[in-house]
């Protein structure tokens, strides 16, 4: 009886734990408390309005491309060629160098870089170059550090742009020595991996590729803050340069994959007449785009089968995780210019000055706030205008548009929770550093 108990306590015990931590918080909820309290009512809608914002903004957009492009690397791309440019055995300059400077290519979020992260440290990836891609992808942004130059200035734009680079190599690095354990074995396993075979020469993985990322990037180009020049000559062009990639990609699937030709040229055909329909609201036609991909890939029963059932798994496990994050961010710190259960006015009143302190809360708030690509400039703007330090803002652009609560949320489902801490604190702590010393010199 007693055996039969000591082995219910240790299979069971994490279960009944948060059975019983939930039915506690479901007999002391305090209904009245919320239904009195300006701020929590806040919080609730806050969280309610920027999970809705998220959706209607990110999803479509931003993930669901990301998903396929991830599920594309799992099935098209070779374990043998990610190992030969990323993998942990990999010449580390090389590797590093591709990694660090991904940003420039990928104008995508904290999320968005989640699906394709997930899809290189799958395929054998080394933890070193997988976490500076993890952190390179959205910091290295060049629409923001463009912006970050001519908003909040010459020296916070070089200093971000010198401060992403070095972190994303830096940060690998350690992560690599830190777990350099895991990454041996890892080499000793991957070693006795045969050789798989391709399926098509690499410059037609390249293109198909290519042609994905080019949709991703060009649909969620983002309008500058001011419409002259050639970033705003883009922004005006970006759903002709979208429908012009789609059509390229509507080729390849053709005659590369075999798919039915009339059933592309359906799909694209509706899609088009959306467009031109309904110009005012692109996101319907693309819309159209996605589920008519989906159908096609997800009806195959050679590789494009494979490649849906690739995404729908990373879809299955980040989704989810992301927008129960974007929930709790938004409870707890609203969106800009609105209050979540924590005042604005404490981080503002915290981040005056370059002390240690200040840099700390900067680089540890922005590593829990939700960025959306190019967001963070005018919300450091407002910042800085309150009297938040030159050190702080620089933490908080090292720290902010990297990590968030949605996407450590995600990282700990792909890496582990050991590794996530670990990830996050160096990037808050070395945030937290630079701040300092860039506060010391401006």
């Amino acid at each position: 009886m007693g055996g039969s108990f000591m082995h219910f306590w240790k299979s069971e015990w994490k279960p009944l734990l948060w059975i019983v931590v939930g039915f506690l918080l479901c007999f002391y909820l305090p209904v009245e408390l919320i239904q009195n309290s300006e701020r929590l009512r806040n919080a609730v809608f806050e969280s309610l309005y920027l999970v809705r914002w998220y959706a209607q903004e990110h999803v479509l957009l931003c993930l669901i491309p990301a998903f396929f492009i991830a599920g594309a690397i799992a099935v098209f791309i070779s374990q043998d060629a990610v190992m030969k440019y990323l993998g942990a055995n990999a010449n580390k300059v090389l590797a590093y160098s591709v990694a660090s400077v991904s940003g420039t290519i990928l104008a995508v979020c904290s999320c968005t870089v989640l699906p394709l992260f997930a899809g290189i440290y799958r395929m054998g990836a080394g933890l070193g170059p997988a976490t500076a891609f993890l952190y390179s992808g959205p910091a290295i942004n060049v629409l923001a550090i463009i912006m970050t130059a001519r908003i909040l200035g010459l020296q916070l734009g070089i200093a971000r742009t010198v401060g992403a680079i070095a972190f994303s190599v830096i940060i690998g690095l350690l992560m690599a020595f830190i777990f350099r354990k895991e990454e041996l074995e890892k080499i000793d396993a991957q070693a006795g991996f045969p050789e798989p075979e391709v399926a098509r020469p690499l410059w037609q993985n390249t293109l198909f590729f290519a042609v994905m990322v080019g949709i991703l990037v060009f649909a969620n180009w983002a309008k500058p803050t001011e419409m002259v020049g050639t970033w705003a000559a883009i922004y005006a062009a970006k759903w002709w340069i979208t429908g012009g990639l789609a059509i390229a990609l509507a080729a390849i699937l053709i005659t590369w994959f075999g798919l039915n030709t009339g059933k592309v040229v359906l799909i694209a055909a509706v899609t088009a007449v959306l467009a031109f329909r309904v110009p005012e609201q692109p996101m319907v036609a693309f819309g159209a785009g996605v589920i008519g991909l989906s159908w096609l890939t997800s009806t195959n029963k050679d590789e494009a089968g494979e490649w849906f059932a690739s995404s729908w798994d990373f879809a299955k496990q980040i989704l989810p995780l992301l927008l129960l994050g974007v929930i709790v961010a938004g409870a707890l710190l609203g969106r800009p210019g609105h209050e979540g259960l924590i005042p604005s006015e404490w981080v503002t009143r915290a981040v005056g000055g370059n002390s240690l302190l200040s840099n700390f809360v900067a680089a540890f708030a922005g590593a829990f706030m939700y960025f959306a690509t190019l967001t963070e400039v005018p919300i450091l703007q407002g910042l800085i205008g309150s009297g938040m330090g030159q050190g702080p803002a620089l933490a908080l652009l090292l720290a902010g548009p990297a990590l968030s609560l949605p996407n450590m949320l995600v990282i700990r489902s792909i890496m582990g929770t050991k590794k996530t801490v670990v990830f996050v604190s160096l990037v808050v702590v070395m945030a937290t550093i630079s701040g300092m010393v860039y506060g010391a010199f401006f």
